[in-house]
């Protein structure tokens, strides 16, 4: 079969590697999306931490079952599923105590070991594999992975009714987690992005207050300071701006996946002063059932989140364009054989 592997960081090729068999406990399908966010761009940077070269990436996928293993009995071939790209070792402190996500030996699909879904099929464990209803979009449900990202988010945040929200970014997380925001209490919620096109898409998707600037949002909505700040960019520019910004007694979540090595600097005394809360969140720990539940029962606008789709002959340019903020969501779609614009921006 065809596939993206990233031989070493900053080197990528399109290769014939050989076809997933199935094991015992495991599905093979035939991949019908895979969506690319920033995580790729540092497995491809050689800036996500524990990465094992070469792998095949791409942790958002979706696709049609073609094979399981012996021991699969509730998944069928022609089945629609997505994937949750999340493995860990099941023997540590934290997954023993309930804290999978925290392992150790934490393994995303396509992220650190074990390849992922830029191919035209994939193998995965059947425990990581969830069905789709046949009438869910199945190139749309490949945002499924980063919603249950989302929701862990979310999991961690103090939930109470009635606070502000303030978002720096206005990618597919950002989106999402603002769509999520008025489901979790909030009484608004605002979104801040350097780039334009991201903010009409933040509109688009039901986002009233969109700025490029925190301060213009602070001057023009008459809010000093926010409950909650969630950044969702990785970018350290972006955090120094975001921290400063929480409410005494407020919460700031690092959301976004920055650098491994990056630093940020900020005041200690204001954290210590203003007990702000500053809580990180890491890929997802029991929440990709209730992030199907919650797509399939139209928790978020998926359709204005997803612009272009390419084949695998044009990932490296997709790769580009996604480096250059342009366009929405992008998706490789591996068994099409041509690229497609689906959102007229």
């Amino acid at each position: 079969m065809r596939a993206i592997v990233f031989e070493d960081a900053h080197n990528l090729a399109l290769k014939e590697v050989d076809a997933p068999e199935p094991g015992a406990n495991d599905v093979v399908l035939k991949v019908a999306a895979v969506g690319i966010c920033g995580t790729d761009t540092h497995v491809f940077d050689g800036e996500f931490e524990g990465t094992v070269y070469p792998l095949i990436p791409g942790h958002e996928a979706t696709g049609v079952v073609t094979a399981v293993g012996a021991d699969v009995a509730d998944i069928a071939v022609g089945d629609h599923v997505a994937i949750n790209p999340s493995t860990t070792c099941g023997e540590c402190e934290f997954c023993l105590n309930g804290r999978q996500n925290l392992c150790r030996s934490w393994n995303g699909l396509g992220v650190v070991a074990s390849d992922g879904a830029s191919a035209e099929y994939l193998s995965a464990p059947r425990a990581n594999v969830f069905k789709l209803r046949p009438e869910t979009d199945i190139h749309e449900a490949a945002l499924i992975e980063p919603l249950a990202c989302a929701i862990r988010g979310y999991d961690l945040l103090p939930r109470r009714m009635g606070e502000t929200y303030l978002i720096y970014g206005a990618g597919t997380m950002g989106l999402l987690m603002a769509q999520l925001a008025p489901r979790a209490g909030a009484a608004s919620v605002t979104v801040v992005d350097l780039n334009e096109g991201r903010l009409q898409a933040a509109r688009d998707v039901g986002v009233e207050n969109t700025y490029t600037k925190a301060d213009d949002a602070s001057r023009e909505l008459g809010i000093e300071k926010w409950d909650v700040v969630i950044d969702c960019t990785g970018a350290i520019p972006a955090i120094e701006d975001a921290l400063p910004r929480v409410k005494a007694g407020g919460t700031f979540q690092h959301f976004g996946v920055a650098p491994a090595e990056a630093t940020a600097h900020y005041s200690p005394f204001r954290v210590y002063r203003d007990e702000i809360n500053i809580v990180g969140t890491m890929a997802v720990l029991n929440t990709f059932g209730r992030a199907v539940a919650m797509f399939e029962a139209g928790a978020i606008n998926p359709t204005p989140m997803i612009s272009h789709s390419f084949t695998l002959d044009e990932y490296s340019s997709a790769l580009e364009k996604f480096r250059a903020g342009t366009g929405r969501k992008l998706q490789i779609r591996p068994n099409d054989t041509e690229s497609r614009v689906l959102l007229d921006i």
